[in-house]
């Protein structure tokens, strides 16, 4: 089968944490045989922005960790008909420019191929005008990262052609490390970004990490100097944008991470971890989060991670975590178990194949 594939980018993962996802989908599909195709804009502002802070040198990193996609993603052209070309299953991510979406969809009218709409963020509510000026007439389904994203557009008349495809873990790049070695502190990987969790970050990650005096290390994008005055006056290190291919190694050197939901995810879209939970968990780290509500039941609580409902809780599952090894040894392990059981990037690439059987699609052949 040939993938076509639109995204913001795969080559840079900067504020870009869809990136991680397609780039373990894709891996495995080439993995299997398929024939894959990915394509992204030149001035994307992902790429631009890592380029700005970090020079052209850091897109190196792609190339040399994903080998094999980087001989697959290309520039978008002016040419649309020879990117299409031959494909039978083509994915249009979200953030794509909004008038290729509907020159994509147009090409579908006249083609064989099937059409999917990728939605990996809380737009469709938090700006649903953004979404609503899409022109998905022509596409044949929308692939959404969680069930309550997925009402919205069955709301908006997709009906059963709305389905839930959650993101995953690249299980061949995300797990634990071969050999342990020593673990010290906390990690925390993720941006500042629009103060739509700033408070929850002094509550559930500053404030009970000094009040323990833990090493807190955070690494991410997006920090305004008011965030690093605050990350500076808790006693944590700041210490910049993380290539997502070197975070399994960050997470081998702590002994615990944290998960704080932006507010959209904890309030207007329950349900939907950020693919950062599906990360911590493959790489075998001990995870505990601030509150949200796993409404589809994709974890254990208690089991696979350990949830903080107050800064008071958080306090004390922090003080758990750092003194006792054998409760870390045992969420990592079943935090690990529940990702090989059912949130790899393997189980995804199974859902979308039969999510494309179920709306027909009929792929020419499989790549020699």
């Amino acid at each position: 089968m040939r993938v076509v594939c639109f995204t913001h980018s795969l080559a840079s993962c900067w504020n870009h944490g869809n990136a991680h996802f397609l780039r373990g989908v894709l891996s495995e599909l080439l993995g299997r045989g398929h024939e894959v195709r990915s394509y992204e804009p030149a001035d994307g502002w992902s790429r631009q922005n890592l380029t700005a802070d970090h020079g052209g040198a850091a897109l190196d990193g792609f190339a040399r960790h994903y080998p094999e996609l980087a001989r697959h993603a290309h520039f978008i052209g002016p040419d649309l008909d020879a990117m299409l070309e031959g494909a039978d299953l083509v994915l249009v991510h979200e953030w794509t420019d909004p008038e290729l979406v509907a020159a994509i969809g147009r090409r579908r009218l006249h083609g064989d191929f099937l059409l999917l709409f990728h939605d990996t963020h809380h737009r469709a509510v938090s700006d649903p005008g953004a979404i609503g000026r899409l022109d998905l007439s022509a596409y044949d389904g929308v692939l959404a990262f969680g069930e309550a994203l997925a009402q919205v557009y069955r709301a908006l008349g997709w009906g059963a052609r709305a389905f839930v495809w959650h993101e995953a873990a690249d299980t061949r790049r995300f797990h634990p490390p071969a050999v342990e070695g020593e673990r010290n502190g906390i990690v925390w990987i993720g941006n500042w970004g629009d103060e739509e969790r700033s408070e929850e970050l002094r509550d559930y990650l500053l404030r009970p990490a000094a009040a323990l005096g833990l090493k807190l290390d955070v690494h991410g994008v997006r920090y305004p100097p008011h965030a690093r005055a605050a990350l500076a006056a808790a006693g944590a290190q700041y210490r910049g944008w993380l290539p997502n291919a070197e975070v399994p190694s960050v997470f081998a050197r702590h002994m615990f991470t944290v998960h704080v939901p932006r507010r959209f995810y904890a309030t207007h879209l329950p349900g939907i971890p950020t693919i950062r939970v599906f990360e911590a968990l493959a790489c075998g780290i001990p995870l505990v989060c601030a509150p949200w509500v796993d409404a589809e039941a994709l974890f254990q609580l208690g089991r696979d991670f350990l949830m903080a409902r107050s800064p008071g809780e958080m306090l004390e599952n922090m003080r758990a975590l750092a003194a006792d090894g054998a409760l870390r040894r045992t969420l990592a392990a079943a935090g690990r178990a529940a990702i090989e059981a059912r949130h790899s990037c393997a189980h995804r690439v199974d859902e979308l194949l039969e999510i494309a059987t179920r709306l027909g699609s009929t792929p020419r052949q499989e790549a020699a």
